[in-house]
């Protein structure tokens, strides 16, 4: 069969082409941007990808058109779809009936951390030796892929509340009908989609709805939000973590690269990783209480998890120049950005820490999270904003509440030349967007090194 998918390089589209690839499908793809990691992945896959939504990519006709969420009514190739009758199904409608099927679904839902933790799932389920299949949104260094079938029932899942499509307004999650599932934590995003936090419980509630009542649910007990859409009706044993709860974890260290897992009051073992913050302590916690309800015993889980890399994207190291380390980093919610910087200022302890922030979501854009700004980069020395173009609020006026030095800067050269200014041996920059961000991190290496 052709599959063609439009969209196909938004990390979940891109996974989705990977599988239907390893099904035998001829898979060809189109998107506006196409930009590594995903597509350098595809490439590697022998998946033809296009540029824009031509409907000429369109003919002679695919067999089936995947459409991703990011595609509405006015995209010429959504018009040439429908006007042409031809076959169309979302991504998660065809994840769900071509690869989820009789398999025990381990869902993993939240606003963070979901990639980071199923990328944990899918590793220590991987050295336990049962082989899982996974649909990761991002490229988890564990594994060469984002996306595999796997050899066993087993499949771990990146389980998001996004839409489905323009034509399916339901969450993704909701097609998916785990039988553990993973509920990390919920904040108010989304703002293009959703108009308050209390949508998106019930979009929670929905997923809960569908767990069986011989499956598992788990989520961290001081998640309040999570804690309504329990109370809203849940038909599942429950299992939580954190302080008070059944999986507890004690800090060794304070950045959370050392901590001692115990469950029910007994300890389980140490896990010492590469990994820092608060926020990677928790995903440990119900990843091994995910882990542990498939058989594997916490013990093993805490050995896998000192071995595990953490996704591309993640507080990734991509260059130290001259005594200057450059990470990249996702996050692009005041709470992620807050948590990934606590966690490094803790491991650096006094080195300078350059935050690099482009506020581009969707719900940055729509100016839902900018009040979190100035409070969530408090842990760094100095914060270069970048203002894209079509950000429809005043980024100097909110960032001008910093407490720490703080600029705003209108295109990549006045960031670098002021990075380069900054930046010392031992320095720590952050470059921090849940884009490609021109290509920044590159740019602003090769600039250190001249």
């Amino acid at each position: 069969m052709h599959i063609h998918v439009l969209g196909i390089c938004g990390t979940f589209m891109g996974s989705l082409a990977v599988l239907a690839k390893e099904l035998g499908h001829r898979v060809t793809g189109s998107d506006a941007n196409v930009y590594p990691p995903m597509s350098t992945q595809l490439q590697a896959q022998g998946i033809e990808l296009m540029q824009g939504y031509d409907p000429s990519h369109l003919d002679p006709a695919p067999d089936l058109v995947v459409v991703g969420n990011a595609l509405s009514r006015g995209n010429p190739a959504v018009e040439y779809v429908l006007n042409k009758g031809l076959p169309y199904v979302s991504g998660p409608q065809w994840l769900a009936d071509h690869v989820l099927q009789g398999r025990w679904v381990l869902a993993v839902a939240g606003t963070h951390g979901k990639t980071t933790t199923s990328s944990m799932l899918a590793w220590v389920l991987e050295h336990a030796g049962m082989s899982p299949g996974f649909l990761i949104g991002g490229v988890p260094q564990n594994f060469a892929v984002s996306a595999r079938l796997g050899g066993t029932p087993f499949f771990v899942v990146e389980a998001d509340e996004y839409d489905s499509a323009f034509f399916d307004k339901r969450s993704k999650f909701v097609h998916y009908r785990p039988r553990t599932a993973i509920l990390n934590n919920l904040e108010f995003d989304h703002a293009d989609i959703f108009p308050d936090l209390a949508a998106i419980e019930r979009q929670f509630h929905h997923l809960v709805r569908t767990i069986p009542s011989e499956g598992l649910v788990i989520y961290p007990a001081a998640e309040t939000a999570l804690k309504r859409v329990i109370d809203m009706g849940c038909w599942t044993p429950v299992q939580t973590t954190g302080e008070g709860a059944q999986w507890q974890a004690k800090l060794l260290s304070a950045d959370g690269s050392r901590f001692e897992v115990s469950f029910e009051g007994v300890p389980q073992g140490v896990v010492e990783w590469p990994l820092t913050g608060q926020h990677n302590v928790a995903n440990a916690l119900v990843c091994l209480a995910a882990a542990r309800h498939v058989g594997v015993v916490p013990a093993q889980g805490v050995e896998a998890l000192s071995a595990f890399k953490n996704v591309k994207r993640r507080m990734e190291k991509v260059a130290e120049v001259k005594g200057v380390t450059i990470y990249d980093d996702f996050a692009h919610h005041p709470t992620a950005i807050a948590t990934t910087l606590d966690g490094l200022r803790k491991r650096v302890g006094d080195a300078k820490v350059i935050a690099i922030i482009e506020p581009r979501s969707n719900s940055m854009k729509l100016g839902a999270h900018r009040d979190g700004l100035p409070d969530s980069v408090t842990q760094a020395d100095q914060v270069y904003w970048f203002a894209p173009p079509n950000l429809g609020w005043d980024l100097a006026a909110t960032t001008a509440g910093c407490t720490v030095p703080s600029q705003v800067c209108d295109s990549l050269e006045a960031i670098i030349a002021a990075v380069k200014a900054q930046a010392t041996p031992g320095t720590q920059v952050v470059v921090m967007s849940n884009g490609g961000f021109g290509g920044l991190h590159g740019k602003l290496a090769a600039a250190l090194e001249a």
